[in-house]
């Protein structure tokens, strides 16, 4: 539900989605934190022929342990204290399957060693034990961090990161499709709706305006939250713009305004477009056209130069 859209740059993840899905190749998904990589995850997985077989989400932490080597790869029985008996690891659980590494970029560099192997030669060895385990598992890893920034800082390995990056998805901010805003808005009301049996509420064209101009720090995970407190406070009512960014403002931390974020999103995208038609003379449509330019359709560009107020001398 994180993914219907009317954007080129999510349309265009859908397809490299459908192309990559039914093949081992490696995915790496970036975005920041909200923008559903683990539904993309899950996503791949569906359409893959692994799908009668598990998918097996893993968060990573920042600090090596033993219990965490331990909850990946499996231990024999003694390996440590506190291991009783022999224990099968998660990446085991997912032969035949998916792994999902989220949060890539914490994994301790000593385990990255573990994981080249395992992409390397499908081989690892449980903890406390030297014999080599084989592995037939799909690896799809994520991270809101820049990792090329991580192998400059010597904590992430450079060979891990080209071993990862075979198929790579960059999921953009809410912020930068907001055409898919207002589509987002009604599927998510009606999945809500239907799962808390309650009759939608409906929004004011004015009030999906205000939520196209908002700048969703919190991406679509900050979205689905808020239509589920409008489907719980406001079922079967009208809301207005107004209403909309009262909700928006108390959902935030304490001296974060939503109408600054607004404004600043404004002006940033007033600025965008005004640069865009400078360099293309006015031309909107047509390849070299601002519209193509900005990686917009050309009627949306039309809709923000209207709302915008900006004017050809601009």
């Amino acid at each position: 539900d994180e993914f219907f859209h009317a954007s080129k740059a999510m349309a265009e993840i859908m397809r490299t989605i459908e192309q990559a899905a039914d093949t081992d190749a490696t995915v790496l998904i970036t975005g920041e934190t909200g923008t559903g990589k683990d539904y993309l995850a899950r996503c791949i997985h569906r359409l893959s022929s692994r799908r009668n077989h598990l998918f097996v989400k893993t968060n990573c932490p920042a600090r090596a342990s033993s219990l965490f080597e331990s909850e990946l790869f499996g231990h024999t029985k003694g390996a440590f204290t506190g291991a009783d008996d022999r224990r099968i690891g998660r990446f085991e659980l997912a032969h035949g399957g998916t792994i999902f590494l989220d949060e890539i970029a914490e994994l301790p560099i000593g385990l990255q060693a573990k994981l080249l192997h395992i992409l390397q030669d499908g081989q690892f060895e449980r903890v406390g034990d030297s014999r080599p385990v084989q592995i037939d598992c799909r690896i799809i890893a994520a991270t809101n961090k820049d990792l090329q920034e991580g192998i400059r800082a010597g904590t992430f390995r450079e060979d891990l990161f080209y071993r990862l990056n075979i198929v790579s998805i960059h999921v953009p901010p809410l912020r930068e499709r907001r055409e898919d805003i207002p589509l987002l808005m009604r599927q998510l009301t009606l999945i809500q709706a239907r799962e808390m049996n309650r009759p939608e509420p409906v929004y004011a064209s004015r009030a999906l305006e205000r939520l196209g101009d908002y700048a969703w720090p919190g991406n679509v995970r900050e979205l689905k939250n808020l239509v589920k407190r409008m489907v719980i406070l406001r079922a079967g009512e009208r809301i207005s713009a107004e209403e909309v960014e009262k909700v928006i403002e108390a959902s935030r931390p304490r001296g974060q305004r939503a109408h600054e974020d607004m404004a600043s999103l404004r002006d940033s995208e007033r600025q965008h477009i005004v640069k865009a038609l400078a360099r293309t003379r006015g031309v909107l449509g047509g390849s070299r056209g601002a519209a193509a330019l900005l990686g917009l359709p050309r009627s949306t560009l039309q809709y923000r130069i209207r709302k915008l107020r900006i004017q050809p001398q601009d």
